[in-house]
């Protein structure tokens, strides 16, 4: 008889009896009472309600966030007194990193491993930021005796986050980095399914010494909370990580406001490997890329390519492989995919695992794991033979499920590549030079690794093309995004201007 997930699940010690908004520097209730029910992803069991946001309390944070903006002084302070708590932040998280990784893998349903390793990129973004707008340098221009021109940059008012349910914590900390950094007051809008890392922020900037008010927390569901959020006029841009579908939803609702958007969306990324490719590393890279983080990743490469040259003998060592990737309970050190996040998505997942049953031949997984009777978890499913029109070939899943296609020539492989509505990472395995630069320039996607997989400089821009997204972040491009830049022109010598109305 197996052992059921309930009997099995690591509940963390000291976990807060209710979950709150965090406005102006006050932990509260929604103004209504609301609150909504938050599963741990290994029983399914309701362990904690988290508050549930309303119009009401997203105008309460606003407000909050604007009053702090416009009269504290946190836009005021110099590069480098916000600098030195964005690395009282950093320091804070990378001490609490287990503590972290504990509930966001309790609440998220990661691998723990996998969660330690992003609490700690949450301390990297906020180290990266704090370093990056003391070294910042702006733009100027001289014409010499006669103009001098330079560009100001200014931040922008209250900032609007709304983040995602995988990898919780550090997508937020992607955001609230440089939102922060550049001067900007926020409200963040987790995502309704993991809200419990999310609540530890406020805590941690606290004792770090940021302002009361610059940062304020509002949960809920998109469709209150974050509808709110997006519609209300007196936060000048949002920031938004999550489905294509959703972004479309919020282009819409922010545009007779013009309000400036960064969206990173959903993806479909290929990962191509030519016959002349190192064999060993592109199995065990595109093993790791779908299946890491549960497949629940918007840059996996969830769409393998592969020359037929190799097609059968990849097909063969890429299922023997994702048949011995370690299923287990996320808090069990030798896991390597764990619990999907909630059944609502772990019902989806397994629909597409059935669609593909007959989309493909099915040559690993495609359901359950043994001894995995309860909970939200997928055995790593790999499905070959897949035509391009399939619908496993063609939508996200999000989940530890790959669709391998072959391909007879570059043109052909390009094609394939394309051959989808998103656009946002692509993985390209070959020794040849000339054909990685070339096929990697052709291929539609914002990011492009050759012979590597997603380790990303933290200076270089993230974003996608066609469904994947809207504008970029990372490094500079992010500074751009949270702050307004002024054009200051300054003359030196003579006026030169024409003369009107003096008459003849």
């Amino acid at each position: 008889m197996s052992t059921t997930a309930c009997d099995r699940r690591h509940v963390p010690a000291d976990l807060p009896t209710k979950i709150q908004h965090y406005i102006g520097g006050t932990h509260v209730d929604s103004i209504d009472g609301d609150t909504f029910d938050v599963l741990d992803p290994v029983s399914n069991e309701v362990y904690i309600q988290a508050a549930a946001g309303k119009k009401a309390d997203v105008d309460a944070a606003v407000a909050a966030a604007r009053t702090a903006f416009r009269e504290g002084p946190w836009p005021k302070m110099l590069p480098r007194e916000r600098s030195r708590i964005l690395h009282r932040i950093a320091d804070l998280v990378e001490s609490r990193d287990a503590r972290l990784a504990e509930l966001e893998s309790f609440d998220s349903g990661l691998p723990i491993t996998q969660a330690l390793g992003q609490a700690r990129r949450a301390a990297e973004n906020f180290r990266f930021f704090a370093d990056l707008i003391v070294a910042q340098a702006d733009d100027t221009f001289k014409v010499p005796g006669r103009q001098i021109n330079y560009v100001n940059r200014k931040p922008i008012g209250v900032a609007g986050l709304i983040t995602p349910w995988n990898t919780p914590f550090m997508l937020e900390s992607w955001k609230l980095g440089p939102a922060l950094a550049t001067g900007n007051t926020v409200v963040l809008k987790p995502a309704e399914f993991t809200p419990l890392s999310a609540s530890l922020w406020a805590g941690i900037f606290e004792e770090a010494g940021l302002p009361e008010g610059v940062f304020n927390l509002v949960h809920g569901f998109g469709e209150d909370a974050g509808d709110a959020l997006v519609k209300h006029p007196d936060v000048p841009l949002i920031s938004f990580t999550g489905e294509s579908s959703t972004g479309q939803l919020i282009f819409a609702n922010a545009a007779p406001h013009l309000k400036g958007l960064s969206m990173e969306l959903g993806g479909k990324s290929p990962a191509v490997v030519f016959a002349d490719a190192d064999l060993e590393a592109a199995v065990d890279a595109t093993i790791f890329g779908v299946f890491s983080l549960n497949g629940e990743r918007c840059t996996a490469g969830s769409r393998i390519l592969v020359q037929r040259d190799i097609y059968d003998e990849f097909v063969e060592r890429y299922a023997a492989q994702a048949k011995r990737v370690k299923v287990g309970y996320p808090h069990d050190p030798a896991t390597e995919v764990g619990a999907l996040v909630h059944p609502e998505h772990y019902d989806k997942v397994m629909s597409y695992v059935e669609i593909g049953k007959s989309e493909g031949r099915l040559v690993a997984g495609g359901g359950r794991p043994e001894g995995f009777d309860d909970g939200n978890f997928v055995a790593p499913t790999v499905f070959a033979d897949v035509k391009p029109d399939a619908r496993i070939f063609q939508e996200e899943i999000f989940g530890p499920v790959v669709a391998i296609t072959p391909f007879d020539t570059d043109e052909e492989a390009l094609e394939l590549a394309n051959n989808t509505k998103y656009g946002l990472a692509a993985y390209i395995w070959t020794n040849d030079l000339k054909r990685a630069h070339n096929f990697s320039q052709a291929v539609e996607a914002g990011m492009v690794w050759l012979n590597s997989n997603n380790v990303r400089d933290l200076r270089t821009p993230f974003g996608g093309v066609k469904a994947s997204g809207l504008g970029h972040e990372g490094g500079y491009r992010s500074i751009d995004f949270y702050t307004d830049q002024q054009a200051v022109h300054i003359t030196l010598g003579k006026v030169h201007n024409p003369t009107f109305g003096i008459g003849r």
